[in-house]
C-alpha cells in the first residue's frame, strides 16, 4: 500500500486493526456506568463532570497507544528517492605482452609495459559491470585471472605483471588462444580481447590468424594495440654490472597481421606511439564496447514506525501517570 511520492506500509495488512477502535468506541458509549469512577473528595468536589473529564482523557490517551502501536505495526515508510540506472557488462580478456622488448623506454616518462599496466588499469575502473579477465604471454602464455567482476583482483593482477616472468619471446598467437579459452563460454553474448604488443610473432606452435579464426567462431571481437613509437627506440639488449643495457633499435610492429586479426573478428587495429595515444585508444575502446543490459530501480526509504512506536509510548505513560494520580475506585 502507498501514498505516492509520500508514504508505504510495508505491511498494509496491519492497517486492519484500526477498525477494532471504532468497535471498542461503540461498546464503550453503549456500557451502562454502575458506579462512582473515582473516589477522590477533590475530583467529586468540583462536580461530576469533572471525573468524565479525567476518564475520557484516559480513554483517549489508551487510543492512542494502540493506533500507534497498529502503526508502527504496518512499518510506515518514506521513499526519498527513485533511482533507474542501466548497466553495461560484458566479458573482457586483458592479453598483455611480456617480452623483453615491452621494457623499450620510448614511453616516457616510463617503458612501455608500465604505461601499458596503468592505461589497463584506468580502462577497468571504467567498466564497473564487466567481467574481466588477464592473461600474459610472451615466448608462452599464461591466464593471470579468469572472468571475474571482482576488479580489485584484476587490478592487483595487472601491478604484479612483470617483463621476465614468463619465458622470452612474442607468441601473439598463443596470447589469443589462451584469453579466447577463457572467452568462448562466458555468459551473456558479448565477448571482447584486448591484444596489447609490441613485436612480431616469433614464438609459439598456433599461429595468430589461425588462433583469431577460431576466437571468431566463438564471437569473439579482438581490439589489437601496437605499441611503440615510429622509427627507433632504446631497447634492453641484456645487463651489466649497472642493471639493463638498453641499445637503440628499429621498431618492428607486425601491424599487418594484428589488422586481419580485428578484421576477421569484426574489431579494430590502433597503433599507440605514446602513453597519451595508449590512454586515448583504450578511451575508444570504451566507448565502442557499450551494451545496455539490464535495468534496476532503486528505492532508498527512511523507517518510521520508531515515530508511531514512540507516539504509542508516550501515551502509555501519561496514561499510566494519570491513573497513578487520579486512581479509579476497586
Amino acid at each position: 500500500m502507498t501514498i505516492p511520492g509520500f508514504l508505504e506500509f510495508q505491511l498494509p495488512w496491519a492497517l486492519l486493526l484500526l477498525l477494532v477502535l471504532p468497535v471498542w468506541w461503540v461498546w464503550r458509549r453503549r456500557r451502562s456506568e454502575d458506579a462512582i469512577v473515582f473516589s477522590r473528595t477533590s475530583v467529586l468536589a468540583r462536580g461530576p463532570r469533572a471525573g468524565q473529564r479525567i476518564a475520557r482523557a484516559i480513554f483517549i490517551l489508551r487510543n492512542l497507544a494502540l493506533a500507534g502501536v497498529i502503526f508502527a505495526l504496518a512499518r510506515p515508510r518514506s521513499g526519498a528517492r527513485v533511482e533507474t540506472t542501466t548497466t553495461s557488462g560484458i566479458n573482457v580478456v586483458l592479453s598483455l605482452d611480456l617480452s623483453s622488448s615491452m621494457l623499450a623506454q620510448d614511453f616516457q616518462p616510463n617503458n612501455r609495459l608500465e604505461v601499458a599496466k596503468a592505461r589497463a588499469k584506468q580502462f577497468v575502473r571504467a567498466r564497473p559491470s564487466d567481467r574481466i579477465g588477464v592473461v600474459a604471454f610472451a615466448g608462452e602464455a599464461l591466464t593471470q585471472v579468469p572472468l571475474t567482476t571482482d576488479h580489485s583482483v584484476v587490478l592487483q593482477s595487472i601491478d604484479n605483471l612483470q617483463a621476465g616472468q614468463l619465458e622470452d619471446g612474442t607468441a601473439i598467437g598463443l596470447g589469443i588462444a589462451t584469453a579466447a579459452n577463457r572467452l568462448r563460454d562466458a555468459p551473456g553474448k558479448s565477448r571482447v580481447m584486448i591484444v596489447v604488443t609490441d613485436g612480431v610473432n616469433n614464438r609459439g606452435q598456433i599461429d595468430p590468424l589461425s588462433a583469431a579464426k577460431a576466437a571468431a567462431v566463438y564471437g569473439i571481437k579482438i581490439y589489437g594495440i601496437g605499441v611503440g613509437s615510429e622509427g627507433y627506440a632504446p631497447v634492453p639488449i641484456g645487463r651489466d654490472a649497472f642493471g639493463l643495457r638498453f641499445e637503440n633499435q628499429p621498431v618492428k610492429i607486425d601491424e599487418a597481421v594484428l589488422r586481419n586479426i580485428a578484421g576477421l573478428t569484426g574489431g579494430r587495429y590502433f597503433r599507440a606511439r605514446d602513453g597519451a595515444g595508449l590512454g586515448q585508444i583504450y578511451s575508444q575502446i570504451d566507448q565502442l564496447e557499450r551494451v545496455p543490459m539490464q535495468s534496476q530501480s532503486f528505492v532508498s526509504f527512511t523507517e518510521l514506525y520508531r515515530w508511531a512506536l514512540g507516539l504509542a509510548l508516550l501515551a502509555l505513560v501519561l496514561e499510566l501517570g494519570l491513573t497513578a494520580w487520579k486512581a479509579p475506585l476497586p
